[in-house]
């Protein structure tokens, strides 16, 4: 039983009620029992909320039998020491709960090597002044040279064994992926990535478009490890490379960025990016933005994107759009944007049709001696699904 806490600094992303902090918790298996926010011009040094708000969490939890507190913001080493030994129970951020939540989904051995690299690179932080009690017997005749090693030097040297490991056994990985890129490459496929912010509806997007399985729920972080499928288009007379890749999220914690950045190259190696948004969510605007700079963070900002705001069936009619396709200002730069429900399959004919005709507009040149094979099932199935919404 966890108790939420949100701290408004003022900045413009706040989630006053800490919807999503409570959707990451109820995804990571706890159960919310209360919910407390503040407003501070800056975080304590100490406590981050002040040592009268700590008293009111404390008090809290004790009201509501919560056993462990969830802040929305990330806390240093220390305010996460000093909390726990104020409020007398566990205390842990949003980047805490966010790696814990990719260790449980993680299923390929690529996603749980980077889960594990960021889980030991955010460790590192986390000694500070912890084990000081622990220390080794001192040594020398007498009793010189003062105190021997102390257990949190042994640990810190523990968790850079590990992660030197852990970043090795990653890069194999990395150079098998790497690989089929350039095997991709030489067919000269027109390469698509699905990105977009957590539970947009990627992956149910990408099962609707290449009759894959891909696992799809309605919970954050559904899809962890990147899926490539071939997709074929009639209307180009050739098949597309079709990619799925990892939700992003506000204040994604950076060891993440890089512990996932093997899978993120799908979608700065890619042709096209299809920025999948939610639009039945009311802050889409805040999210797409958050997507926009994880983006250029992997360098894919300058690859070329396709709007498609997906759950057309979520919304109500008063909101739904007078148009299915136009275009939208992202960066400065018009974009096309088209509505669908990856659902029930409206607006998808539009999709693959856009897709079509971008995919046209790069020439199909086979190295020599390379043929690009497609099972009858494959064919079959994508003509099938090509006739949905005609």
């Amino acid at each position: 039983m966890a108790i939420l806490v949100g701290v408004d600094l003022g900045l413009p992303h706040y989630d006053p009620e800490l919807d999503e902090l409570g959707l990451l918790a109820e995804t990571a298996g706890m159960r919310v029992v209360a919910r407390i926010s503040c407003k501070r011009r800056a975080p304590d040094a100490a406590l981050f909320v002040g040592s009268g708000k700590a008293d009111e969490i404390k008090l809290l939890a004790q009201m509501h039998g919560a056993t462990e507190i969830l802040f929305d913001q990330s806390l240093s080493p220390a305010q996460q020491r000093n909390l726990e030994r104020h409020i007398e129970l566990p205390v842990n951020d949003r980047t805490l709960l966010i790696l814990t939540i990719f260790a449980q989904r993680a299923r390929s051995h690529e996603g749980k090597l980077q889960v594990e690299l960021a889980r030991l690179q955010y460790l590192t932080t986390r000694l500070v002044r912890r084990w000081s009690h622990l220390e080794r017997q001192s040594g020398g005749i007498g009793m010189r040279g003062g105190p021997g090693e102390k257990q949190i030097e042994l640990d810190r040297r523990m968790l850079g064994e590990s992660i030197k490991r852990t970043k090795e056994r990653l890069a194999k990985v990395v150079k098998q992926r790497s690989t089929q890129r350039r095997q991709r490459a030489r067919r000269d496929a027109f390469t698509i990535s699905l990105v977009g912010y957590t539970n947009a509806g990627k992956s149910t997007l990408f099962n609707a478009l290449v009759k894959a399985r891909a696992y799809a729920a309605d919970q954050l972080f559904a899809t962890l490890d990147t899926t490539t499928r071939q997709l074929y288009l009639g209307e180009a007379g050739r098949s597309v490379s079709l990619s799925d890749t990892v939700g992003f999220i506000r204040d994604l914690p950076h060891g993440l960025i890089d512990a996932f950045r093997a899978t993120l190259q799908e979608a700065a190696d890619a042709d096209l990016l299809i920025h999948v948004v939610d639009a039945a969510n009311p802050g889409f605007p805040e999210q797409m933005a958050e997507v926009q700079t994880v983006l250029r963070e992997i360098g894919a900002g300058e690859v070329p994107q396709l709007l498609v705001f997906n759950k057309l069936d979520a919304l109500d009619d008063e909101r739904r759009p007078l148009t299915m396709q136009d275009t939208m200002e992202v960066d400065g730069q018009q974009v096309p944007r088209l509505f669908v429900s990856a659902r029930n399959g409206e607006g998808l004919a539009a999709l693959r049709l856009q897709l079509a005709e971008m995919a046209k507009a790069v020439p199909v040149e086979l190295a020599v001696g390379a043929t690009v094979e497609h099972s009858p099932e494959l064919l079959e199935a994508d003509a099938r699904l090509g006739t949905i919404g005609q």
